[in-house]
């Protein structure tokens, strides 16, 4: 037999559902939570580091919404969706009109012709070009003018037996306000949602993003903290990470017995794998994909040739480093590259760290240590360039999963060169 029968399972590539969904159950159960309720008073926010399985999860919501009977619009947000405040309203139609355009609005107009006026009963279908025109004839604000779109997609929404409608956007983080050209998308989407809410009008929003979102959403309008539940995706825990390793091939369906147990004596090598897998991937979902994805690949083709299988840990995470990190890492200066292993020196890098904490660790590591405001300036200029980012507490983490594990391996590899 070769390696042809065993195709692999496992699937490194972003946002793409793995074979086996790990974990996630606590927040699975918050999502069903807020479709269960009767009038929208809270809304999600569903966030987290690089890697950490945002938007697969975002994903498995989709089905379980529309089962409950909800409609579900949306996409990915890019920045240009949020330049001005009638870009982000196009942008809600033009998603609205995906699930409203098989509605039917039903208008009385009044024909002229003959001598005297008759009333005609009107069909129209509430496509982009019906909202669009709503859009355009209503008076007041770009908010007056959405809110008066939405209003009336709900009244057609709901003569057909709809529970709600979800308006789920990924890359959330996007989104921002822009008060030197007297343009606020962000705060136009917050004000728009709460005073549809407030009318009973069962649309919620699902925003996926960045650590970074929230913070925007509470900067934006600072009703917004109580406008959304915040769900934090964090790393797998250790009986999650095993079973996101050894479900995917378990659950592989043969077609017989033989092929079943010849398969399985050739990965049974893989168990003295899994703690070092568990361990180098520190429990982020795209990680344990990534590494299982080489390990299962090198077992195979080794066994095929009649090799001993090992596990080439610190191959794979070699090339881990340089499809994963090393573009990051070469947007950084020598300079912020040095306050960068600073930090990941520091025992608490994982999770986060203040500013005094970095200047006093490079006094102790550096023979030209960091100021107070040059460290300031420093991460700043990081956060712009998506290494740091800084959490409403006041503190940084890294914006990239276990970015501080590899300066350190980094660091080794010159030490030793």
């Amino acid at each position: 037999m070769t390696g042809c029968l065993f195709k692999n399972p496992f699937r490194p590539g972003p946002g793409h559902m793995p074979p086996h969904l790990a974990g996630r159950q606590k927040e699975t159960e918050e999502f069903v939570r807020l479709l269960g309720q009767d009038v929208i008073l809270e809304n999600l926010v569903l966030t987290g580091l690089q890697g950490i399985g945002k938007t697969v999860l975002h994903d498995t919501f989709k089905p379980r919404a529309i089962h409950q009977g909800w409609g579900w619009v949306g996409t990915d947000l890019s920045e240009s969706s949020s330049i001005t405040e009638e870009r982000l309203a196009e942008r809600l139609m033009t998603d609205l009109a995906v699930v409203t355009s098989s509605l039917v609005l039903e208008t009385d107009e009044y024909l002229t012709m003959g001598l005297r006026p008759e009333q005609k009963r009107i069909s129209r279908r509430l496509d982009f070009q019906t909202m669009e025109e709503l859009f355009d004839q209503t008076p007041g604000l770009v908010s007056d003018k959405l809110k008066a779109v939405l209003e009336l997609v709900w009244q057609c929404m709901q003569r057909e037996g709809q529970t709600g409608l979800i308006f789920a956007y990924d890359e959330a983080q996007n989104l921002s306000d822009h008060a030197a050209k007297d343009e606020y998308p962000l705060s136009l989407m917050l004000d728009v949602f709460q005073s549809i809410q407030k009318k009973e009008i069962p649309f919620m929003l699902v925003l996926v993003g960045l650590p970074t979102l929230f913070p925007k959403l509470v900067e934006a309008r600072t009703f917004a903290e109580r406008m959304f539940s915040v769900v934090i995706l964090d790393l797998l825990n250790e009986e999650d990470s095993q079973d996101a390793i050894v479900k995917p091939i378990e659950n592989i369906q043969w077609d017989d017995c033989a092929q079943r147990e010849e398969f399985q004596a050739r990965v049974a090598l893989n168990k003295e794998s899994i703690p070092l897998v568990i361990r180098d991937s520190g429990g982020y979902p795209y990680f344990i994909q990534f590494i299982c994805r080489e390990l299962y690949d090198v077992f195979l083709r080794k066994f095929d040739a009649g090799l001993r299988p090992r596990a080439p840990i610190e191959e794979i995470l070699r090339k881990l480093d340089n499809d994963f990190y090393a573009g990051r890492w070469a947007q950084a200066t020598d300079r912020q590259r040095e306050l960068l292993t600073v930090i990941a020196n520091l025992p608490t890098c994982e999770s986060e760290f203040t500013l005094q904490e970095v200047v006093e660790k490079s006094r102790s590591l550096l023979r030209k240590p960091f100021g107070p405001s040059q460290v300031n300036q420093m991460l700043v200029a990081l956060g712009n360039a998506g290494l740091v980012y800084k959490n409403r507490h006041g503190k940084y983490s890294f914006a990239v999963p276990l970015l501080g594990r590899f300066i350190l391996r980094q660091q080794e590899r010159h030490a030793d060169h």
